[in-house]
């Protein structure tokens, strides 16, 4: 198939230095980084070309208690973030644009965002609205006619317009204008942001996945980069948080592919491992015709169970954060993880039915968040 994921279909991001791309990562010294655990049997073809997996993201279904470190520990070596001072008063309306987006697109992540303390909120929702923003470009594009050669260069724009060497005085979108404020307060580094606009990237090139492996880096991209981002505004008070975050995103992430799976599917795209469809007999023929039978539920079953065993390697890690950011990182990855018990209750029809957590649902799961994270 010509869109799988593939060592001949890899797609380069680099744009030179007039445009935007992921930073060249040249092999550090071997006392920079621990030693790396291997990725799962079979990504040796593609992983040498794969930026995260040149960072030292590695998978191990085996050895959850052996996390690799993905960054530096000193980035995230602070109780607090270092910021103590509000936006300025005329991004205000900035910031209160990117609340609204939040609180319409994504009501789990404003509920949790809710919990963090005023100054980390802001700056949370500013940048999950840049996130949402980014992800929005590349999926409204096929309804806007948009040819993939457009796409990317409508995502380059995007891309060059929130880097921090961006001219902001004629910029009129509030979310590039609470982005860059956001950013620049809380020391993000733009690697990151340059990370996950390489996996926004991936869905306008790919629409299968091969294995495992191969959707793990989709995953860390899009989303595990976006915890990593997150934990330079809760602060954390061990360097190794980021091995958790890096978990807790590709959870969150694989949550969403198996509740949209038949959105995705009418979209043309289906994220599920071919391999494990192939593991479980069942086609993309099927998937994409919405056949629900003992094969989809068994695969299912098996992803979900994926999703939890990552839920539960990442919990540990909330205890590393600054207390005032515990329960609203808690209160996500409990309410997201219960999005599995909905596909269940549902009866796997993730075709015709939509997973959703209720608002009296969140409220009841708050206590025992709460009681979780104080005895940490």
């Amino acid at each position: 198939m010509a869109n799988e994921l593939q060592i001949e279909s890899w797609p380069e991001f680099g744009r030179g230095a007039e445009g935007w791309a992921t930073p060249s990562l040249a092999p550090r010294a071997a006392t920079s980084w621990p030693v790396e655990l291997p990725l799962p049997a079979g990504s040796e073809r593609w992983a040498d070309r794969a930026i995260a997996a040149r960072l030292g993201l590695r998978y191990d279904d085996a050895a959850p208690t052996r996390l690799p470190p993905a960054l530096p520990a000193h980035l995230h070596d602070q109780e607090t973030a270092p910021v103590t001072e509000p936006p300025p008063p005329h991004l205000h309306p900035a910031y209160d644009a990117c609340t609204t987006i939040i609180k319409t697109h994504s009501a789990s992540f404003y509920f949790s965002a809710s919990l963090l303390p005023p100054p980390k909120r802001r700056a949370v929702l500013a940048l999950y609205a840049f996130c949402r923003l980014s992800d929005e470009l590349v999926d409204s594009a096929p309804a806007r006619g948009l040819a993939p050669p457009d796409t990317e260069r409508d995502l380059a724009d995007w891309a060059a317009r929130c880097r921090p060497t961006a001219p902001y005085e004629a910029e009129a979108e509030p979310v590039v204008l609470a982005w860059a404020d956001t950013r620049r307060r809380f020391r993000i580094p733009q690697a990151l942001a340059d990370e996950l606009l390489a996996g926004v990237s991936m869905d306008i090139h790919l629409s299968r996945y091969a294995t495992w492996a191969d959707l793990w880096i989709y995953c860390y991209r899009v989303a595990s980069t976006v915890g990593q981002m997150s934990m330079h505004i809760t602060g954390a008070v061990h360097g190794q948080a980021a091995n958790y975050a890096i978990r807790l995103g590709v959870a969150l992430q694989l949550t969403n592919i198996l509740r949209d799976v038949g959105e995705d599917a009418r979209q043309g795209r289906i994220y599920l491992p071919l391999a494990d469809l192939a593991r479980f007999g069942y086609t993309p023929d099927d998937l994409c015709a919405g056949l629900i039978n003992d094969r989809f539920v068994a695969l299912m079953q098996f992803e979900i169970a994926r999703a939890r065993a990552l839920y539960d390697q990442a919990w540990p890690g909330i205890a590393m954060l600054a207390r005032d950011s515990r329960l609203a990182v808690g209160a996500a990855a409990t309410v997201y993880r219960a999005i599995l018990d909905r596909i269940e209750a549902n009866g796997y029809d993730v075709f015709t039915r939509r997973a959703r957590v209720s608002n009296r649902a969140k409220l009841a799961l708050l206590p025992q968040v709460w009681w979780q994270v104080q005895r940490m």
